[in-house]
């Protein structure tokens, strides 16, 4: 039975999306609402998933690319969104170093939105391309 209303939901969902494909989000573009929050040409990271918590917002024009940034010590992000033009790579370790894990993110038009980096992001670096 529950696997039943469960389908029946998801058909329902489905059926509802077709109906009106204005309402979903294509694929790397902003979740409703969250545009505002990271403007055109920046690096966004969040503190908690979700972009929720605290928030630091980076430009190019006060980064130098293919070096790698650390966060202040003592914090990291676990959201991010990257509006620039270029990829972006975030770093488990303060230092860039690939012996953690870490995830590149690509620069496009709309923006990469990652509501939940799979591990605490405490660095990255902005690609030249």
């Amino acid at each position: 039975m529950r696997t039943t209303v469960t389908a029946a939901a998801l058909g329902v969902a489905a059926l509802a999306t077709a109906a009106a494909p204005s309402a979903a989000v294509p694929a790397g573009a902003a979740p409703p609402g969250q545009g505002a929050r990271c403007g055109p040409g920046e690096l966004c990271l969040w503190a908690e998933p979700d972009y929720t918590g605290s928030r630091t917002a980076h430009e190019l024009t006060e980064l130098t690319t293919e070096a790698c940034t650390a966060l202040p010590e003592g914090s990291s992000a676990q959201a991010l969104v990257n509006r620039t033009a270029r990829p972006v790579t975030t770093y488990q370790s303060a230092e860039c170093e690939e012996t953690g894990d870490f995830e590149t993110y690509p620069g496009r038009g709309g923006g990469t939105w990652a509501p939940a980096s799979p591990y605490r992001v405490r660095a990255f670096k902005i690609w030249e391309s």
